[in-house]
């Protein structure tokens, strides 16, 4: 493999937006020894997806692709559309005939500048257990959310088939992925890729506290920190920065609904560069932040 190029990461590009597709077209590697990590949230129809991860695929020398929650989604508007694991799996397949990674394969090693360290694409959903701040159960904390109206549209459309809820999916998936993490610990340095942050800490800028407990799970909270982490790269939030937790760096890298890029303009960071790290990487985010968009 050559030594050229950057290990860049993109994500919630909801190519479903007429905008947003411009700009994914208009998506370009620097070097064409670039890799591609996309954090998950391409779409929701399956035509949409494909389109996109095509288009990927064929420009950046290697994609690695972790599923969103909009991915998951049995979507009226996709025909024929899967439910659950039958739906991820389908997703895992479309990616295989493409040459695309996913958290079915195993860890790539990225031997570029910066490197070498293991990829290791994850697949865990969330659990509802980043409550709502003062409640003290996930009945209360969705209660909560419920009076407030702010509610994930997961609730209708992401379903945990043949799993009997999205806790226990969540639950299976950690399982398998925390021995897979064990299994590779102290070989490389690894850059873990997630679509819902790892900790609960990033989302703690959010205006909307009662949308945290779809964001993640806390049996995460403490993975950068024993598996000998080198960056983690998440979206979901749809607040891109980089934020420093224990001295590993934290990337969101979305890009958003049109509604929220346009507030600011399109980042000319992108796809932004993981690795070589920047020096910007490391200094933590001190902004107040207003909260995300995601959905």
């Amino acid at each position: 493999m050559s030594t050229q190029g950057a290990l860049r990461a993109i994500s919630d590009l909801h190519v479903g937006y007429a905008d947003n597709r411009e700009v994914v077209e208009a998506l370009r590697p620097s070097s064409p020894d670039d890799w591609l990590i996309v954090a998950g949230d391409v779409g929701e129809r399956m035509e949409d997806i494909v389109w996109a991860l095509t288009l990927l695929s064929e420009r950046f020398a290697q994609v690695v692709w972790v599923p969103g929650n909009h991915e998951l989604w049995t979507h009226p508007e996709d025909p024929g559309a899967l439910r659950g694991v039958a739906r991820y799996e389908q997703l895992v397949a479309l990616c295989r005939r493409l040459g695309v990674l996913t958290p079915e394969d195993p860890y790539p090693t990225w031997q570029g500048p910066g490197g070498p360290v293991r990829i290791a694409p994850l697949f865990l959903l969330y659990d509802y257990s980043f409550l709502t701040p003062g409640t003290t159960t996930v009945e209360e904390s969705l209660a909560a959310a419920r009076e407030a109206g702010i509610v994930c549209t997961d609730e209708y459309f992401l379903h945990p088939d043949p799993y009997p809820s999205r806790q226990a999916w969540c639950a299976a998936r950690l399982a398998e992925t925390e021995r897979r993490l064990e299994a590779a610990a102290g070989e490389l340095p690894l850059v873990l890729v997630n679509h819902w942050p790892l900790t609960r800490r990033p989302t703690e800028v959010m205006t909307h506290q009662e949308f945290v407990q779809w964001c993640g799970t806390v049996h995460t909270a403490d993975w950068h920190l024993r598996f000998g982490t080198a960056a983690v790269v998440y979206g979901h939030l749809h607040i891109p920065r980089t934020t420093a937790y224990d001295g590993v760096p934290f990337h969101e890298v979305s890009l958003g609904y049109p509604r929220e890029w346009r507030r600011f303009g399109l980042r000319s960071d992108l796809a932004r560069q993981i690795l070589p790290a920047q020096p910007a990487a490391r200094r933590p985010f001190t902004s107040a932040g207003t909260g995300g968009g995601a959905s």
